[in-house]
């Protein structure tokens, strides 16, 4: 086999590949055999009929097509095995010359994974940075818990609404006297202060009064969803239906003995301040591991081709869709409310494919580096946290990702991770440091409930 390669302008690559006319005919041979087990001629049985009569019924040039598809098919297999090449675009072949006697000559068009040059990846130096803790933290902290303990009370009969509080109202939008689809609503649920409506509308709200009416005015924000309002002055006539209030509860020993295991307002304080300084210190590490990728992507080198970030986008916008799919919601609908199209929504992934496939190509070149290898270990721990993840069995997860050949993106994925590590344990400083996950896990091994899974079961109780 000779082979002669060619770069072209578009990242694509041109391979010419030329057999020896003995090959040809060997392939010729192996074709007769291929074609006679799949035809039906009266008289022999598949795969034993003679080549001159398969010949004589199926043409010579069906023959020599079937021949030439085994060569294409072997040149294209030894080519990449030999080159140790990956194709990220599907072999277009042309044939140049086919026929009897003659050298088999064709073309494999095709754009390669391209040319990566690793910059340093070991020993970055990026510094951990934990944010303190204060008393402010502290004290939002509880007001959130406050605030999920918080009762609904109904208004008496003079109350205005206030920030904070619940309300049932109607409304009718309309712009330059005309109504739009979208802009009514009947005994609509709204918390005053929860930003669920346009910026503007619920402030005008505060200080009506149950069954007062009002004329809300506002502008719709350049980016809003629906084009044809965008940047569009609007009038929404209102009602307040109903009004309630929400009651916090007191912060006392009372509250506290409720919501979690101490008995003072002062133990119960400190807890919270050591579980925020243990989150903070997982924010910094998280941090500082991203920070390290990020550095190691722009110390590489590598000039990707469009077709790989044009193919992670649609790969994204798949994933989406599924996600979609299991809320009811097609992707038709999301792009129609969203105000969406699809050249404007492959625009809105772009950056972030382009940020993520320069970390993968970053992750799979410093595996193949330092001879990262998937161990029958690795892929069992990985079985085993998918079939915890979906609620079933490792049995089954193998099962699927067999029928569905996922066997090879989750190796790559598991190398990725390895890599990953790989970068982390050599940067700069590095020691054993535990992600937030882990520090769940461990917290959660010794047997002790954190403060904030506490104050969950606490209140489900």
């Amino acid at each position: 086999m000779k082979v002669s390669t060619k770069k072209k302008d578009n990242y694509e690559q041109e391979v010419t590949i030329e057999f020896a006319a003995e090959e040809l005919e060997k392939s010729k041979k192996e074709a007769v055999k291929r074609l006679g087990a799949r035809v039906n001629i009266q008289g022999f049985r598949k795969g034993k009929v003679p080549a001159p009569i398969l010949e004589r019924h199926l043409g010579k040039g069906v023959i020599l097509d079937e021949a030439a598809d085994i060569l294409i098919d072997k040149g294209a297999h030894d080519y990449i095995d030999q080159e140790k090449i990956i194709p990220v675009t599907r072999m277009k072949s042309n044939i140049i010359t086919c026929e009897d006697g003659k050298d088999f000559v064709f073309t494999l068009t095709f754009t390669p994974y391209p040319e990566v040059t690793l910059g340093e990846y070991k020993n970055i130096d990026v510094e951990k940075v934990v944010e303190p803790v204060t008393d402010k933290d502290v004290d939002e902290y509880i007001d959130s818990i406050r605030n999920r303990n918080a009762e609904m009370i109904d208004a008496e009969e003079n109350d205005t609404v206030a920030d904070g509080d619940f309300i049932t109202l109607d409304f009718e939008g309309s712009i330059d006297g005309e109504k739009f689809d979208g802009g009514t609503g009947k005994d609509h649920p709204l918390t005053i202060g929860s930003n669920t409506f346009i910026d503007n509308f619920e402030e005008q709200l505060i200080g009506a009064k149950v069954g007062e009416e009002r004329d809300v005015k506002v502008t719709f924000p350049e980016d809003y969803h629906v084009k044809d309002l965008a940047e569009k002055p609007a009038v929404f006539k209102c009602k307040i239906n109903s009004l309630k209030h929400k009651k916090l509860p007191e912060l006392d020993e009372e509250f506290v003995k409720k919501i979690s295991k101490f008995e003072t307002v002062e133990d119960f304080k400190a807890d919270v301040h050591k579980n925020l300084e243990r989150r903070a210190d997982a924010e910094a590490i998280d941090n500082q591991r991203e920070k390290v990728i990020e550095k190691a992507v722009e110390n590489m080198t590598v000039d990707i081709p469009p077709v790989m970030i044009e193919d992670r986008i649609t790969n994204m916008i798949n994933e989406f869709e599924a996600r979609l799919q299991t809320q009811g919601m097609k992707l038709e609908q999301y792009m129609s409310v969203s105000g969406l199209d699809d050249e404007k929504m492959r625009e809105d992934y772009r950056e972030t494919a382009e940020k993520n496939l320069r970390t993968d190509i970053l992750l799979d070149t410093v595996a193949k580096e330092e001879k990262l290898k998937v161990e029958s270990d690795d892929f069992n721990k990985e079985i085993a946290y998918m079939a915890m993840l979906y609620r079933t069995t490792p049995r089954q997860i193998a099962k699927i990702l067999k029928e569905n050949d996922q066997f090879p993106n989750v190796a790559a994925n598991i190398l990725r991770a390895k890599a990953m590590e790989f970068i982390f344990d050599n940067m700069k400083g590095a020691e054993k440091k535990e992600t937030s996950d882990e520090k769940a896990g461990e917290e959660k091994n010794s047997g002790e409930q954190s403060l904030f899974e506490e104050t969950e079961t606490k209140k489900e109780d």
